[in-house]
């Protein structure tokens, strides 16, 4: 439970942070999509990185308990998955996000996401 506790206390709030400056600043994040995707070298870094993150999570915390640290697992597997996805296959990567940047509710909903996953996370990191 502490490692638990610990990745929600780290987690929580980059998901909050992350999900308020879209929200707050939709514009800018938009423009630095348009330009991620656009940057092969980019999203192949974003795909190792978002592999080395998954494992990290995956190899620390792989509990399937139907309750909140099942978000954390979650998170850890989606990571992976996706990274490999960015890896193999990066116009997907481009594709998506050239989608992405265009639906501005696509966009919305991405953004209150993370914020919902911060809030949760951080909600029960640190009432402990």
């Amino acid at each position: 439970m502490q490692t638990s506790i610990f990745i929600a206390k780290l987690l929580g709030p980059v998901f909050l942070v992350a999900g308020l400056a879209i929200l707050f600043n939709p514009k800018e994040f938009r423009a630095m999509l348009k330009e991620f995707i656009k940057s092969r070298v980019q999203i192949y870094m974003a795909g190792m990185l978002g592999l080395l993150g998954g494992l990290a999570l995956v190899l620390t915390h792989n509990v399937w308990a139907f309750d909140w640290r099942l978000i954390i697992t979650l998170i850890g597997w989606v990571a992976i998955i996706r990274a490999v996805v960015t890896i193999f296959q990066p116009q997907w990567v481009a594709a998506a996000g050239s989608k992405l940047h265009t639906q501005q509710g696509l966009f919305s909903a991405a953004a209150a996401l993370s914020l919902v996953i911060g809030l949760v996370l951080s909600y029960f990191g640190y009432r402990a």
